[in-house]
């Protein structure tokens, strides 16, 4: 730069990352002259340094004190760049350097490795002078030296970590030599303290002897002990004591204590108190039994008889890290040894996983609201989310698996990936923005050597982090990169250490926690299961093997079983759970839902064990299993959206063969769909309903179209066909195994009569042939047209009103009035449905008619229930039953829909609310038919659902009625509630319908 003139040396320092060049350039000048160093020797390096200003003006002031250590610095090509990148990220170390500048010499050689424990440990005992464990002197130049000693082998650790070409890569390691160089300082603190507190030197007050036969044992938690300290950070150590087995007088426990609490609190005092060199860090003693109430040093009986009798599950938490730093390191080894079988059977504690995530909630509520978005440590996103989520899975898991105990964070995610915990790409995530954002704290704990957690404000502060970590080159990139951080911390986060398998897995038995084959058998039994020996099997088929699958099944089983045996049926559900597992194999979104969402598994096996309806279909479709993951996925999708996916697959088959198999598959899914929603309670009775009615409406339209391709031939295009909702159908009202009654009518227009019957059989056949599904049958049911089982299967528009003019009975006349089109002509509907209406909405009743309808009910009540049934189980024609409430709520709409066009529904609850409203049932009578209805029809369901059989008959068996009542959210073992409900329900229902129907 010296042959350069001003204006084009402006120019080159602006490209450096110079903000003021004007101040930069006289400065530039002046160490020239100073240092007799030409100015492009002196910039040469400059754009290492995150702050180039920062680094000038912090160079100017030191080469002032000391122009020979700046000179000689400068012209060495090796500890000059090490020097502008150390002062270019670190304000603190302008300071130490203007304080000391003798210590820039001992930066040279600084780039090339990190400084071990052993060199550490021996530099720092050194700077005190210590002999055997003693200071060679105990007054306050000992602890100077001793932090000047310190700051300069952090600044050796800080240039190594500034120089790489990769911050995240160096992480560990840097913060590793961090922890050993607090360790280090601990032990010459400690060493000044022995001679501090020892007789012989003014405040001295114990016998040198008494001191050197003092263990003390350093205890470092947190961050220190698990090696991945910070620059400038608390660090939390318990205190540990006894005595050397001596002969000394007046040396008992008590003496042991006291002296050994003298040393913690001189050592602590070393480290932390105000000297002529500022303090180094915090030393936190407060992790210790009792915090800060507590002794500051016991005994390790005493801490032992703590940790058994009072401690709290966060206390463990803490103990996780713990590792001997400094003083009588056999002493230390010995109590991190004694403490580990409680640590890791800490989450066996009741609450243990809710005590934890709550005292996580409590440290983001203390945060001050205006440090909230800023906190890169314990606000939400930050460090400590994955400090917790990895403890907790640690804690909770380690339980049973030493393998995944590990002190660090880092370490611990890979074990805990390694043995099939957490994904191996949320795993990978979460090490990746880890290791961003401890980057990010050490780069702003070094820019002023002061603890610091908070992202700065200021833009050119930002853009002096985005620099020194080299995450970024601007302050706006480096603020994005955190926002981004933050959203996918705390994502992963909430999903793992929110899961309740951690609660379900920290709650079981310790003799449940792994699977013994010698007493599998008898607990599996004791449990619940009919046939041990067969869930032996499958189990072992679920857990065998080295596979990622296998691995996480060995995890999971243990609570699954217990899941399984609290459902209706485990031997069915874990064989159903075996077969599912068979077919998705190792289908990574099947194991990572298994894994990550407790709510998804034990909804499985609730699932799987209650309903064998959902059992059998899930076979098929067993990737129905990611519904479980999310309610949404389960709400039962709209008829628009079914018709459109019905459409898109007519149009990409050729042959009917091809798209009726495709839609039948629909069909199953969305049933399966929706009985997985009722049984895991997400959809009310009257949801069910319209779902299962809308699957049924849009099979029957796809097949309709699918058919009139095939039947009907271009020259008879005109013809109208279409199909009549009746019965449940026709009032939205269907549950799982209901028929769908039906009615089949045509319209010739212009198609010659003959031919158009035909055709419309045709049609009718091909409907049937093709709509049949053997795994769950669609029964379309005629019956309930003109004549019945008699009458033709289908007629014309035109036959329909000489027929409903001339002959029609009046049953024919309260069938129709749940006559809804669903499939078919448009135009066709709306004309047999105003002839339907002139039929079962009429100007007046036919007195005689609901004479009859009262004789046909008391008949159907009498002729159709089976031989051996009690009439008062039967949920549809006993007693109180869903017929007595249909026709009840019919003949009032015979009697009274002309009159009240509110009447004029197909559904029974609706026309039900009508009559209420209108006082043509007393107000009280409606919730007392409601309950019955609602009940039978739930009833109904859930026994279809359990046995993948239909019935309208309440079991007897009292574990099917049992299993009916846990479908319904009863509590265990509520067969005889579900039966009395029943009764009860109905036979109130039947004392209002035999005073309103027949009275």
């Amino acid at each position: 730069m010296s042959g350069l003139d001003r204006s084009s040396a402006r120019t080159f320092l602006v490209r450096l990352g110079i903000g003021d060049v004007t101040t930069a350039l006289d400065t530039l000048d002046e160490l020239s002259e100073l240092l007799s160093v030409e100015r492009d020797v002196l910039t040469e390096d400059l754009g290492r340094a995150a702050d180039p200003d920062g680094a000038l003006r912090a160079v100017a002031r030191i080469a002032r004190r000391a122009p020979d250590v700046v000179r000689r610095v400068m012209g060495d090509a090796l500890e000059r760049p090490a020097l502008w990148a150390l002062l270019g990220a670190s304000e603190g170390y302008g300071d130490f350097y203007f304080r000391h500048p003798e210590e820039i010499d001992n930066l040279a050689g600084a780039r090339a490795g990190l400084p071990t424990l052993d060199l550490m440990r021996a530099e720092l005992l050194a700077s005190v002078g210590d002999d055997n464990g003693f200071a060679s002197a105990g007054d306050e130049s000992a602890w100077c030296a001793l932090r000047i000693a310190y700051r300069r082998i952090v600044a050796r650790i800080a240039v190594y970590d500034l120089s790489a070409a990769d911050a995240e890569a160096v992480l560990a390691p840097v913060a590793a030599a961090l922890a050993d160089a607090a360790a280090a300082a601990l032990e010459a603190s400690l060493s000044v303290a022995r001679t501090r507190i020892s007789r012989g030197r003014p405040g001295g007050l114990f016998p040198r002897e008494q001191v050197a036969a003092t263990r003390l044992a350093i205890i470092g938690m947190g961050k220190t002990g698990a090696r991945e300290l910070n620059y400038v950070s608390d660090v939390d150590v318990i205190f540990v004591c006894a005595a050397e087995d001596t002969e000394l007088e007046d040396f008992g426990e008590s003496r042991v204590i006291d002296i050994a609490t003298r040393l913690a609190a001189q050592t602590m005092q070393g480290i932390s108190g105000v000297e002529i060199e500022p303090p180094l860090w915090e030393v936190d003693a407060n992790l210790r039994p009792e915090g800060k109430q507590g002794a500051l040093v016991r005994t390790l009986d005493s801490h032992l008889s703590y940790y058994a009798r009072w401690a709290k599950s966060w206390e463990f938490q803490a103990l996780l890290k713990a590792r001997a730093l400094a003083g009588d390191m056999a002493l230390g080894d010995e109590y991190v040894a004694a403490v580990q079988p409680k640590i890791w059977t800490s989450a066996a504690r009741e609450n243990f996983v809710d005590s934890v995530q709550r005292m996580r909630e409590r440290v983001t509520d203390n945060i001050p609201a205006a440090e909230l978005a800023s906190q890169i440590k314990l606000g939400p996103g930050g460090i400590r989310d994955i400090e917790f989520t990895v403890q907790l899975l640690q804690l909770v898991h380690g339980l049973t698996d030493d393998r995944i105990r590990q002190r660090g964070t880092l370490d611990a995610l890979e074990a805990l990936v390694a043995e099939g915990y957490i994904g191996r790409a949320e795993a990978a995530i979460f090490a990746r923005d880890y290791r961003v954002l401890r980057v990010l704290e050490h780069r702003m704990q070094l820019r002023a050597l002061r603890r610091t957690h908070l992202m700065p404000d200021r833009p050119d502060d930002r853009r002096i982090l985005a620099r020194a970590s080299g995450f970024a080159t601007t302050g706006q990139g480096i603020w994005e990169l955190w926002e981004g951080v933050k959203r996918e911390v705390r994502d992963i986060h909430v999903r793992l250490f929110y899961r309740p398998l951690l609660s379900a897995v920290a709650s079981l038995p310790e003799g449940e926690r792994t699977l013994s084959t010698g007493q599998a058998h008898d607990r599996l039994a004791a449990i619940g299961f009919q046939d041990p020996a067969g869930a032996l099997r499958h189990i072992g088929a679920l857990t065998s093997g080295l596979s990622r699958k296998a691995t996480i099944q060995r995890h999971l089983m243990p609570i699954m079983i217990r899941w399984f045996a609290d459902g209706v049926d485990p031997d069915y559900g874990l064989l159903s759970f075996r077969r599912i597992s068979e077919r998705l194999g190792n289908t990574p979104w099947f194991l990572r839902l298994l894994r990550d969402s407790s709510a998804a598994a034990e909804s499985l096996t609730r699932a799987l064990s209650g309903s064998r309806y959902i059992g059998e279909l899930m076979e098929w479709i067993p990737e129905s299993a990611a519904w479980l993951d999310d309610d949404d996925l389960l709400r039962p999708r709209s008829g628009q959206a079914l018709e459109e996916e019905a459409r898109a697959i007519q149009t990409r088959h050729d042959t009917i063969e091809d798209a009726m198999r495709s839609v039948r598959a629909l069909r199953r899914r969305e049933l399966l769909r929706t009985a997985m929603a009722a049984v895991v309670g997400v959809l009310t009775i009257e949801e069910l309903a319209d779902a299962l009615t809308t699957i049924t409406e849009v099979t029957i339209q796809a097949t309709i179209r699918a058919v009139r391709r095939e039947v009907v031939p271009a020259e008879d295009k005109a013809l109208d066909f279409a199909v009549i909702a009746m019965g449940r159908f026709g009032g939205r009202e269907l549950g799982f195994g209901s028929d769908a009654d039906v009615l089949y009518v045509y319209r010739p227009n212009g198609v010659d009569p003959e031919r158009a019957h035909a055709l419309s059989l045709k049609l009718v056949a091909g409907l049937r042939t093709f709509s049949e599904d053997h795994r769950v049958p669609l029964d379309l049911d005629a019956d309930l047209r003109p004549e019945g089982r008699n009458g033709p299967l289908v007629r014309s528009l035109e036959s329909y009103a000489e027929y409903y003019g001339r002959w029609s009975l009046s049953w024919e006349a309260q069938a129709l009035l749940r006559a809804r089109g669903v499939a078919g002509s448009v135009s066709l509907i709306a004309a047999f449905t105003s002839l339907a209406d002139r039929v079962r909405y009429p100007v007046r009743a036919d007195a005689q008619g609901l004479r009859e309808i009262k004789r046909i009910k008391a008949r159907v009540e009498s002729e159709r229930l089976q031989k051996g049934v009690d009439p008062a189980r039967h949920l549809k024609l006993g007693p109180g039953g869903l017929s007595d409430v249909e026709w009840l709520v019919q003949l009032r709409q015979l009697e009274h829909a002309h009159a009240h066009p509110g009447l004029r529904t197909t559904s029974t609850i609706a026309a039900l609310e009508v009559l209420g409203a209108t006082g043509l049932l007393p107000e009280t009578d409606v919730p007392r038919l409601h309950n019955a209805w609602r009940l039978a029809s739930r009833l109904r369901s859930a026994n279809t659902l359990l046995s993948a059989q239909t019935s309208d008959v309440l079991p007897t068996d009292r574990r099917r009625l049992d299993g009916i009542g846990r479908l319904l959210e009863y509590p265990e073992r509520s067969a005889s509630a579900v039966e009395e409900d029943w009764m009860r329900v109905s036979r109130v229902a039947r004392r209002v319908f035999e005073k309103q129907f027949y009275g």
